[in-house]
């Protein structure tokens, strides 16, 4: 006896909408929007020297966890935290006021758009970001942080590189590697 034919899932995203959110202080917030027939919405936050991600970045969990949202019908926004990627602002190590403060912006901004936050998830930094956040606002019912970090020996030399305040002061910028050898270049 042969089993019938197999339908593959479809997707329930309806499209992908790029946005722009202003924050507190003016700055533009880039984010993509990943909307689905449903107005529940996650928000997803990236980590240290990482981005709203694309496949292509080396980073993709949160493309991973956009595709998982969008296919039990949830819709997921993920964004860059001023400083970063394409949202405007200059990049700060150790801005965790000033992320959970763009992750303010974020949520009210989608909350006036009339969507139910169900979540926020976090990865690494941006982990540690949504903790933040949670505990200052305490207006979405679920948080997820995602290897937050919380062993922080190594410090801002270990991850900027010696002399980095040297290089900073001479050249305005440093460029920082990642695991695979790709440089990201931070202006101070």
């Amino acid at each position: 006896m042969s089993m019938p034919p197999q339908k593959s899932p479809q997707s329930p995203v309806t499209c992908e909408q790029r946005v722009i959110i202003s924050n507190e202080h003016g700055e533009k917030l880039v984010g993509l929007l990943h909307q689905t027939s449903s107005k529940k919405l996650v928000i997803l936050c990236h980590g240290f020297r990482a981005t709203k991600a694309s496949p292509f970045q080396d980073d993709s969990i949160l493309i991973d966890l956009v595709d998982a949202f969008t296919k039990e019908g949830i819709s997921a926004f993920r964004f860059d935290f001023s400083g970063n990627g394409e949202s405007e602002g200059e990049f700060q190590y150790g801005s965790y006021r000033k992320e959970a403060a763009d992750l303010r912006s974020v949520v009210l901004y989608f909350s006036k758009q009339k969507y139910d936050i169900i979540a926020l998830v976090g990865h690494s930094k941006g982990g540690n970001a949504v903790l933040l956040y949670a505990s200052r606002y305490n207006d979405v019912p679920i948080i997820v942080n995602i290897s937050g970090r919380f062993a922080l020996e190594r410090g801002i030399d270990g991850r900027l590189g010696k002399n980095f305040m040297q290089r900073i002061n001479k050249d305005g910028y440093i460029d920082v590697k990642n695991k695979k050898g790709l440089a990201f270049r931070y202006l101070i």
